[in-house]
């Protein structure tokens, strides 16, 4: 192995603790994983070929994704696991967001205002009749409620959350972490490979006590807040704007921000065992 795939390699071992003991918390052991994770390398080995113009025979697969030729042809030829759907969650999060971002919403400090089930704005029901007239906003609710972002008593609805982060519903929540994972990792390979320039930051400190990192942890949200209100303002507005002017074949690209904090002792390694 070269020196270059050895860093790699360790780079990727290392990023996938966490991710390792929450599968074993969860009742995936290494043998599951290391069965699923040969079709996820066929996959990338495709989407590889494709990328190069390369024909995507059992061959070519097997010889840049080393899984082999027998395994390729059985898993390409099983149905790829279904995909969660993310229609209905992700028309929820677009209304927890407009709450969040839109003035009317919010009170002077640019908190949340606690806002009438029905009625004018700014109400629930024209909240979610602004992001969809296909749902009935009674829906949205339940599923908000039953998400536990949202509560309802007396005519009122209060929102519980500062960002759309489900506080039940394993699979909702484990779509967020996919999703927000996914798209991190994604932009930092992509500048890694020198193929693109997307903004991927992070200022980091040690040496410091734990009320230190507790007050930074604050900090932190205070400036997400911020950045959130900025960011998911023009996001709305470039979504208004294309949606009134461009055709569906060029509303073709997808886009996220986010931010992240994370505190731990100094002596947690970052590398895997060896």
């Amino acid at each position: 192995m070269s020196s270059r795939s050895t860093i790699i390699l360790d780079s990727m071992l290392a990023l996938l603790r966490p991710a390792v003991r929450l599968m074993l918390r969860h009742g995936v052991t290494s043998t599951a994983f290391a069965v699923a994770l040969k079709r996820v390398f066929l996959q990338a080995a495709q989407d590889e070929l494709r990328a190069r113009g390369m024909p995507q025979t059992d061959s070519a697969v097997s010889l840049l994704s080393g899984v082999h030729r027998r395994d390729v042809r059985n898993l390409t030829r099983l149905a790829a696991p279904q995909a969660v759907s993310e229609g209905f969650t992700g028309l929820a999060s677009q209304v927890v967001a407009r709450w969040l971002s839109q003035d009317r919403y919010l009170d002077a400090r640019q908190e949340p205002l606690v806002i009438a089930r029905a009625g004018e704005e700014p109400s629930f029901d024209a909240l979610a009749r602004a992001v969809s007239k296909d749902v009935r906003p009674r829906a949205v609710l339940d599923e908000l409620v039953r998400l536990g972002l949202v509560s309802e008593a007396d005519g009122q609805v209060t929102l519980l959350t500062s960002g759309f982060v489900p506080r039940s519903g394993l699979p909702e929540m484990a779509t967020q972490l996919r999703n927000n994972l996914h798209d991190h990792l994604a932009a930092a390979c992509q500048n890694l490979d020198d193929d693109g320039e997307f903004l991927e930051q992070a200022i980091f400190v040690d040496d410091i006590t734990p009320e230190s990192a507790a007050h930074l942890h604050k900090v932190a949200a205070q400036a997400w807040k911020v950045a959130f209100k900025t960011v998911m303002r023009e996001a709305q507005a470039r979504f208004d704007h294309d949606a009134a002017h461009a055709s569906p074949a060029q509303r073709t690209q997808r886009a996220r921000f986010g931010a992240y904090f994370y505190s731990t002792e100094e002596h947690k390694p970052y590398d895997p065992p060896v």
